[in-house]
């Protein structure tokens, strides 16, 4: 027996209730902390920024664990909750590092294409893997876009230590060999579904946290 177009219509749920989802919940804490980065990339503020892309990343790792060990999730839970990883990815790790580059160089022109291109790689990895999902080995082809972020934290302690103009060749070179990793065909372990490195992550970010919050004072 068919259901009318009507009967179909009364069955979806309203957009908003997968906000409380728990996942989700953790998807959009994410997308919170890649919103601060990039206020506080355009204000020059580029410790804080620091902070909001590596907890980017510890929010992003945590709605995936807390996914798996939630029981009675639908199969539209799981589909939704895929599709807003995706949108905030493109943020958290193509839009938050394009305008990091853009604002340290002070938002010169010649900076476009360098934005471009991390912006491009990043849709164009979501894209592929939205198309292709995981290797046959179980493992990412291409660099994982939170690695990005992960990376370019690190990178970034290296601010105030080298001068000015060796670090930000330093700075645009890594975020440009991050590009090329991301679109290449490595292939990468997926390195979030596992507990133990969530764990890892967590006492990364911490650090992190903690490194740069000692730099703000």
């Amino acid at each position: 027996m068919s259901i009318s177009n009507e009967q179909a219509a009364e069955l979806q749920p309203a957009i908003i209730s997968y906000v409380k989802d728990l996942p989700n919940m953790c998807s959009l804490a994410g997308l919170a902390c890649t919103i601060l980065a990039i206020y506080f990339s355009i204000i020059g503020v580029f410790y804080a920024a620091m902070i909001g892309m590596i907890w980017a990343v510890a929010f992003d790792w945590a709605d995936g664990l807390v996914a798996r060990r939630m029981k009675g999730r639908t199969g539209n839970d799981r589909m939704f909750g895929g599709q807003l990883d995706l949108v905030i990815d493109i943020v958290s790790y193509g839009v938050a590092p394009a305008v990091l580059l853009l604002s340290y160089g002070g938002f010169a022109p010649i900076l476009l294409p360098v934005a471009f291109v991390v912006l491009a790689a990043s849709a164009i990895r979501l894209s592929y893997f939205s198309t292709y999902g995981l290797s046959d080995e179980a493992k990412y082809t291409g660099l994982a876009l939170d690695n990005n972020n992960i990376i370019l934290v690190s990178v970034f302690l290296l601010e105030g230590i080298l001068p000015g103009g060796i670090f930000s060749v330093v700075l645009y070179v890594s975020a440009l060999g991050l590009a090329v990793l991301n679109v290449s065909q490595i292939k990468t372990p997926k390195l979030s579904g596992n507990p133990r490195n969530v764990i890892l992550l967590a006492c990364y970010t911490l650090g992190i946290t903690a490194i740069y919050a000692w730099k703000l004072l």
